[in-house]
């Protein structure tokens, strides 16, 4: 896909102004920082963006992707799902800052200030997200920091914008293009009835579309009965965390910290135990914390994992977030690197294979009718995840941010209902992983850091 290609194709990122109701019901649910739907992206760069082009390319870039200009607007009432607006007091200056790490500038003080700009809340007022061109990286490096709301994409559409509004080179593009479009307002009022307006509208054809689906579930009773036995497994009581070291917290308390390995050799080595990618990734992270645990005296058993399931594929990535949570446990009692990719394997595949995985999506609008304070009390009540886990895969050809090479990607997700979160995206070549630990369960954050690198040398050396 060439460049006009690929900026013809952002025509179609973030347009639909209403929010889907799994969009919806993170905005509702968003408790910062304990119950947080935003998460913090971290780009390292090879040397220093020219301040005054990152300036203008932000300013295009919100032209070209105008989401990133707009709000969420409530409706008054719960009566639909929240919808974007252009933001009438957009301030690029508020949403574009300037910053410098103190010397050394070593990329533990990079994550520190991570750390800090993820726990800061979002203005909910105006678009939720911030940049942040960090400067005083060792080598003479920087990193360009993007904290925002998990309303505007999922790890699959983060990778997909960047690959479409980054330069392909150093110098400057001037042959963008600059759409012209009319500016979006909406009101709380306003928005609850258009809303209304919608649902009334589309009564009759959802009571028709119900009674074809009462039929066609009578006239098959076999996968009726295979749905209601998987919905029994799926919403049934979550699984119980054996573990009483890896338990507790605020999750008020992040902590991160990063690895990386090369693309082929984790892909070798997953191939070799007969497991995919995500397996061998998820399976070393297992390995990390059965050694922590097992530094404090305790046999780790299996433990529970929340891990969203990708409903879209890989070339519709147009904004918003499309996936299924599954909760299961996972083979973290299988001490064996190899054994223990085997056992990823088969249980992924069980997971995935059960007919009502999407259940969530389908009782998503009735927690959206729900006041805000009962949906998320109702999603915390199934929480108690060990670990959530995402991976997908990034840009595979090199980009550049304002003259400055684009060199690793870790994004950081927050801690809903969890004691540790690791997303895993490969940028070039290499798989990046970022982990958010909740530094009141893992008070020896660099026994668990040194537990993770370990673990994933031994699975690295199956290949």
């Amino acid at each position: 896909m060439n460049r006009n290609e690929l900026w013809s194709d952002l025509e179609n990122w973030g347009r639909d102004p209403v929010l889907s109701e799994l969009d919806a019901l993170m905005w509702r649910t968003d408790r910062h920082p304990q119950a947080a739907w935003s998460g913090v992206v971290v780009q390292l760069l090879d040397s220093v963006p020219d301040w005054e082009r990152l300036k203008a390319a932000h300013e295009w870039f919100v032209e070209i992707v105008p989401r990133f200009a707009q709000r969420v607007v409530d409706p008054l009432l719960p009566v639909g799902p929240p919808m974007w607006e252009d933001d009438p007091s957009f301030d690029l200056d508020f949403h574009l800052r300037r910053v410098s790490l103190p010397a050394p500038g070593a990329h533990s003080q990079l994550l520190e200030l991570a750390q800090t700009i993820g726990l800061s809340p979002l203005d909910r007022s105006r678009p939720p997200w911030e940049g942040y061109l960090v400067e005083g990286l060792e080598g003479g490096r920087a990193a360009y920091v993007m904290h925002a709301h998990h309303v505007f994409m999922d790890g699959l559409a983060l990778a997909r914008l960047h690959e479409r509004v980054l330069n392909t080179g150093r110098k400057h593009q001037p042959d963008k293009p600059m759409p012209v479009r009319e500016p979006v307002r909406r009101s709380p009022i306003g928005v609850a009835a258009e809303q209304l307006g919608q649902q009334i509208a589309g009564t009759p054809k959802a009571l028709f579309g119900g009674g074809r689906a009462v039929v066609r579930a009578f006239g098959n009773l076999r996968s009726t009965a295979d749905y209601v036995s998987s919905l029994a497994r799926v919403a049934g009581p979550p699984p119980k965390n054996p573990s009483k070291i890896l338990r507790g917290g605020s999750r008020r308390m992040w902590r991160f910290g990063t690895m990386e390995c090369e693309f082929d050799d984790l892909k070798r080595a997953a191939k070799a135990a007969g497991g995919s990618l995500n397996d061998a990734f998820v399976s070393a992270l297992l390995g990390g914390l059965r050694r922590y645990c097992s530094a404090h005296g305790e046999e780790l058993e299996d433990v529970p994992i929340s891990m969203p399931v990708a409903m879209r594929s890989a070339d519709n990535a147009t904004g918003g977030n499309d996936f299924a949570a599954a909760y299961f446990l996972v083979p973290s009692g299988v001490k064996d690197p190899a054994e223990r990719i085997r056992a990823m394997r088969e249980r992924v595949q069980h997971v995935r294979s059960e007919p009502a995985l999407g259940f969530l999506g389908a009782i998503t609008p009735i927690l959206n009718r729900t006041p805000s304070g009962v949906a998320a009390a109702i999603l915390g009540s199934v929480g108690g995840a060990v670990l959530t886990t995402s991976s997908w895969p990034g840009i595979s050809e090199n980009r550049y941010m304002a003259g400055a090479r684009f060199e690793r990607m870790f994004v950081f997700a927050p801690l809903p209902g969890t004691v540790l979160t690791s997303a895993m995206c490969t940028h070039c070549g290499v798989c990046c992983i970022a982990m958010n630990a909740d530094g009141e369960v893992f008070k020896d954050l660099d026994l668990l850091w040194n537990s993770m690198q370990e673990s994933l040398d031994e699975t690295l050396a199956l290949g």
